[in-house]
């Protein structure tokens, strides 16, 4: 059974930076998609970066430049580094992982993915 679990959310100042771990556990490397996601109250969940099975990249418009997902060498801790934070990134972060999807880009939608963390909340303040 794959398990995730974030961490390094916080508070933080415009123009400051995080870097949200997860560690993940129980699946077969590099079998897996996988990505981070964000969600405020009220709206759906939105793919901010993925990594997909052969380590292609992809990100949302809105941090292009700003946001880099990675992973460790062993694949089982995925990074997100954010960098000249905004209000706008105020959100709750979820990893997920999920071997069946074929292609994962930053247009996969959330319920493509059936293995996710708890979240970490990261909080951007003006």
């Amino acid at each position: 059974q794959v398990q995730l679990v974030e961490s390094g959310g916080g508070s933080v100042q415009t123009g400051e930076s995080l870097r949200l771990s997860c560690e993940i556990s129980g699946y077969t490397v590099p079998k897996y998609c996988l990505a981070w996601y964000r969600q405020t109250p009220g709206k759906e969940r939105e793919a901010v970066a993925a990594i997909d099975r052969d380590g292609f990249k992809r990100y949302l418009h809105a941090v292009k430049g700003r946001f880099t997902i990675s992973t460790d060498i062993t694949k089982t801790i995925l990074y997100l580094e954010m960098n000249t934070l905004k209000p706008d990134d105020t959100a709750m972060y979820y990893c997920a992982a999920d071997k069946g999807i074929k292609y994962c880009t930053e247009e996969t939608p959330w319920y493509e993915y059936g293995d996710w963390g708890p979240g970490t909340q990261v909080t951007v303040s003006s």
